[in-house]
């Protein structure tokens, strides 16, 4: 019996991931204290013309300001390397943040539709002219910040977390401009709450697939992308294996796949050679980190092959 464990680190692909995360750490940073700032000017516009709407929506935006420090401490943390107590390092915070963000984003939904539907049954004056130009800085504040993220959010759960927060805020920010505008010009208040109702169903059915991927990784479930079935066949096919079983396949982080298997190889002296092959095989399919067992016997849970 034998096994082997495997993790690749081309020079060239660790120069990329490095820039890659500088790049990241920065947009992080830089969202951040973008949308603290734009979180001041709000409350205090907000203060200053008895603005419920401008303050809920400041409040909304702090919200979002913890989830990207959530998403930045999880990245940073990703990137710390193993030790004795936590082998597989902290890429798990990822996954963590992820699920922690989708929550924080619908809990932000239900609090949109809480003060919407308060405005509906109590209906306030608004000035719409403050309202719309302070939500137009929202519109450049929270688009610059959700462009910061778009790229990465099409390879990483933790990003798009982020990414979707603040795409959210820049839907909500459009809709309160639009609001004002309508209200500046024909004192129709209502609009505002109907149109906080409207983006707060949009941005609850375009986050549910976040969330139930996040939930997904957080229960070790196989990611959105990895096709179980063709790992199973590249494995059949690999030459020198009679039978495989015990295969799983799980996130290390939103952006790493690791997977076990154990193998039943037709002669021991061949080993060596099917380990590398295996580990080979599954890498074009996602799998970035393979631990492989293999024997010379099977057992009642083999998956035969057919070679």
């Amino acid at each position: 019996m034998a096994h082997s464990e495997h993790h690749s680190h081309a020079h060239n692909h660790a120069h990329i991931a490095v820039h890659a995360n500088g790049k990241l750490n920065r947009a992080f940073k830089l969202g951040i204290w973008l949308n603290i700032i734009y979180v001041a000017v709000e409350g205090i516009f907000g203060i200053l013309t008895d603005s419920m709407g401008l303050l809920s929506d400041a409040g909304h935006n702090l919200s979002d300001v913890a989830s990207l420090i959530i998403a930045l401490i999880a990245f940073k943390a990703a990137q710390h390397k193993p030790n004795d107590h936590y082998t597989y390092g902290y890429r798990r915070a990822t996954v963590n943040a992820s699920v922690l963000n989708a929550i924080i984003l619908y809990i932000a939904v239900a609090l949109i539709l809480y003060e919407s539907i308060e405005k509906l049954i109590r209906p306030t004056e608004v000035n719409g002219t403050t309202v719309a130009w302070v939500a137009g800085l929202g519109v450049i504040v929270n688009g610059l910040t959700a462009w910061l993220f778009m790229k990465d959010s099409k390879r990483d759960l933790n990003v798009k977390g982020a990414y979707l927060h603040m795409a959210a805020d820049t839907l909500v920010s459009i809709g309160v401009v639009v609001s004002g505008i309508i209200i500046r010009f024909t004192g129709w208040s209502i609009i505002d709450p109907v149109i906080g109702i409207i983006i707060a169903i949009m941005i609850a059915v375009s986050s549910y697939s976040m969330l139930r991927e996040s939930l997904r990784l957080a229960m070790d479930g196989v990611p959105t992308g990895i096709d179980i079935d063709k790992i199973k066949e590249a494995i059949a096919h690999v030459a020198g294996v009679k039978s495989f079983h015990h295969l799983h396949l799980w996130a290390l982080s939103t952006t790493q796949v690791a997977m076990t298997v154990h193998v039943v190889v037709a002669k021991p002296d061949e080993i060596d050679g099917v380990i590398d092959a295996v580990r080979h095989a599954v890498e074009p399919l996602g799998v970035s980190h393979s631990t492989i067992e293999a024997e010379t016997t099977c057992d009642k849970h083999c998956i035969m092959c057919e070679q």
